[in-house]
Order: C-alpha cells, then structure tokens, then sequence
C-alpha cells in the first residue's frame, strides 16, 4: 500500500494529547499529503491547520475526529469535497452522515486511522 492518499484531517488540534494529533503526524511520516481543518489557525509540525471550511482538491479521505452533533455543521463541506471515503474514527461513528456519503458513492468506515496506518490497512 504505497499510495499517497490527501487526507483532510477534520476536528484536528495542536494538543499533543489529542488522537487527531496524532493521526495528523503519523499520516505524515507514512508519507502521506494532510490537510486539516480545526477549531483554531495553528501548525502541528508541516501541517496547517485552518479555522475556515477551505475548498481542498483531490482529497482522498476525510479522517472524523469530531463528535456527531459537531459534525452537522460539516455535512455540505464533507460532502462538496468530494472524498472517496470517510473515516469515522472511534466517537465520530454517524448513521445519518454516512448515509449521505453513501448516497454520493463516498466510501466510509467506521475505523481508527492510527490503527490502520499500523496494520497497513490505510
């Protein structure tokens, strides 16, 4: 699994304590593009993280690492991007979003990208 698949990291914090954290550096050293979108303009190593809902291209994935009541006021941003799946890590899990993304043919997962960077599954 050698391809380099941009990731917009949504829900993603400068708090080292913090799972999107993680999953934004860790993307990173396996190579990959991140993008990501948060609470607060900040830097987590190379990668920026916006306050705005920017019109990314060619994403790949949409890692969640918001709740389900956060992540309504992201349904038309997730889904004007275009992915081709969506990451629900472990407390993002949502029903009624990823049957919107179902219905646009965006892949989705309920899965902790940490886990699948580790195993090779991402």
């Amino acid at each position: 699994m050698n391809e380099k698949k941009k990731t917009l990291v949504l829900g993603a914090s400068d708090n080292p304590s913090r799972y999107s954290y993680l999953a934004a550096q860790r993307l990173r050293m396996y190579g990959h593009p991140v993008v990501a979108v948060g609470r607060k303009n900040t830097i987590v190593g190379d990668v920026t993280i916006e306050k705005e809902k920017k019109s990314f291209d060619d994403i790949d994935t949409i890692t969640l690492y918001l709740n389900p009541a956060h992540q309504r006021d992201y349904y038309d941003y997730i889904l004007s991007l275009k992915p081709k799946r969506i990451i629900f890590n472990p407390g993002a899990e949502n029903e009624e979003l990823a049957r919107l993304a179902k219905q646009q043919q965006i892949k989705t997962l309920d899965a902790c990208t940490l886990v699948m960077l580790s195993t090779n599954q991402y």
